[in-house]
């Protein structure tokens, strides 16, 4: 007997449809798996095998044959596991169900319980455009299935469960929709930083406009503290974006039942060790995202920048340009979404106190030029804001006054992307950072002061095309900070100071 059970598997970030076609015949008993499965699926022979066992069924004997359709697609993972088990004991007629609208995905444990699967929310959306109206799935892994919406999704905890509902014993409750987007954990607080006021102005200016900053200073004057409360400014994110980084951490195993989606911005800050797959994404036969789609509307933080390896500095520079990422092996080619911003933090020299006022570095002049030449020129030019970061006096160490608090600069914030939203419209760019030619020209007119003013830096600083679109895309959110429409010098004056650096001359 022949029975087809709808499925759902996975292919990079993405969900597709997978019909398991069980057919049993008569003959010396068998069990095979086809459609080009990997070694994870073939041992759900073993799993399936054991659940129906110790769950009161009687396993077939006989020729057991599973077809993974389309057959010319690769599968991996043990989502199969409850498919093939229900289309098992429906062709052995253990199971006496009919509804072509309805699907299953699930790990098996030996058991018969229900394990929770990773890349949960991709097919969840696979299966609605798919026209799958019932999703039956791990009861841990209902939550992140609801976040589709337009489907019924079950929770199931065991075989005995499922079987009960299918015979209509027992139905199992629908799993209600997730509702806590709004719900959020704390974030480290910028009034907990002592001055430094000149730099949390470059970081306000970055989250209003989702541009890429370079923190160059000493050890101990804060960079990474600053960095690292850089979350507690930036805009809440649309449902969009939550479910486009969603879909990425979810395919990594990075969501669980009780945060199924993400409700802040993610804040990547991976190891200098790292390596260029690691970082762009990578993997053999299949590949998988790396740091740089993780951080996918969110902060890619790079702490002591110079210490990466060059090979994996030089890997964000195609991504930074093109929002995407594509990752080529010989078994697949993924193209993984990469919109993120980037924040730098490093010393100006390989003792860390080039410039300091001590007078305590031990570099030769050679010794910082080589240092700081680890950076080349075409991924400074695709930073939008240099911050020199000093070493704080005593008194700012003693005094006990709090500073601007996240929720005060990050109103400002919000007020500034707002402006932005409404300019550019639902279809148009997400922030001033995003801008194309056609928004640059539209709304970065100069009048004739800036234009002149924008002719003699072009000249002395030796600016790129490239550099040139992202100093008018800082003035402009500067402008959107100020409640500005037109660009007027003093916006674009603040621009181009953040453009100049005493160690990397533009």
């Amino acid at each position: 007997m022949l029975c087809k059970v709808r499925s759902l598997g996975l292919q990079g970030i993405w969900g597709y449809e997978v019909t398991a076609e069980c057919d049993l015949a008569g003959g010396l008993p068998n069990f095979d798996i086809v459609g080009l499965p990997d070694t994870a699926v073939k041992e759900a022979r073993e799993r399936v095998r054991a659940a129906i066992k110790n769950r009161g069924y009687a396993f077939p004997v006989g020729r057991i044959t599973v077809n993974l359709a389309p057959a010319n697609r690769r599968k991996s993972g043990t989502v199969y596991d409850l498919p093939i088990l229900v289309g098992i004991l429906t062709a052995a007629g253990q199971l006496d169900w009919s509804d072509p609208d309805c699907a299953f995905v699930g790990e098996l444990s030996l058991s018969g319980t229900l394990r929770p699967v990773v890349g949960m929310l991709p097919m969840a959306l696979a299966a609605r455009e798919a026209g799958i109206r019932r999703l039956f799935v791990p009861a841990d892994s209902a939550p992140e299935a609801t976040l589709a919406q337009g489907l019924t999704v079950y929770p199931v905890e065991t075989v005995g469960q499922l079987a009960d509902h299918l015979s209509g014993r027992a139905p199992i409750a629908p799993a209600p929709v997730w509702q806590g987007e709004g719900e959020t954990l704390p974030l480290p607080d910028f009034a907990e930083v002592r001055g430094q006021e000149p730099v949390k102005r470059v970081l306000e200016i970055a989250a209003a406009g989702g541009h890429n900053v370079l923190l160059v200073g000493p050890p101990g004057s804060g960079k990474s503290m600053l960095a690292r409360r850089m979350p507690s400014i930036l805009p809440p994110m649309t449902q969009k974006e939550a479910l486009e980084a969603t879909r990425i951490h979810s395919v990594m195993g990075l969501t669980s039942k009780d945060h199924p989606l993400l409700t802040q911005r993610p804040f990547r800050a991976p190891h200098h060790t790292i390596s260029p797959g690691g970082l762009a994404g990578g993997g053999s036969p299949y590949p998988r995202p790396g740091e740089i789609s993780l951080a996918h509307q969110g902060v890619l933080f790079l702490d002591e920048l110079p210490e990466f390896h060059k090979d994996v500095i030089e890997v964000l520079r195609q991504p930074m340009e093109d929002g995407v990422v594509t990752v080529v092996r010989s078994a697949a080619v993924e193209t993984y979404p990469s919109r993120f911003q980037l924040l730098c933090a490093m010393n100006p020299c390989k003792c860390g106190w080039y410039g300091h006022p001590s007078g305590r570095c031990r570099c030769s002049p050679l010794q910082v030029k080589k240092y700081l030449s680890k950076l080349s020129g075409p991924l400074l030019d695709r930073i939008d804001l240099f911050a020199e970061v000093p070493a704080l006096e005593f008194a700012d160490l003693a005094d006990r006054t709090p500073g601007e608090s996240s929720a005060a600069i990050r109103a400002r914030v919000e007020r500034a992307r707002q402006i932005q939203q409404e300019r550019y419209g639902p279809q148009g760019p997400a922030c001033n950072a995003h801008m194309g030619q056609a928004e640059l020209r539209q709304y970065c007119a100069l009048d004739a002061e800036s234009q002149a003013l924008m002719e003699g830096a072009y000249e002395h600083m030796g600016l790129t095309a490239r550099s040139y679109d992202r100093l008018l895309r800082v003035a402009r959110t500067i402008a959107d900070l100020e409640g500005s429409e037109p660009l007027r010098p003093e916006h674009l004056a603040e621009a181009i100071q953040y453009r100049e650096s005493d160690y990397f001359p533009a």
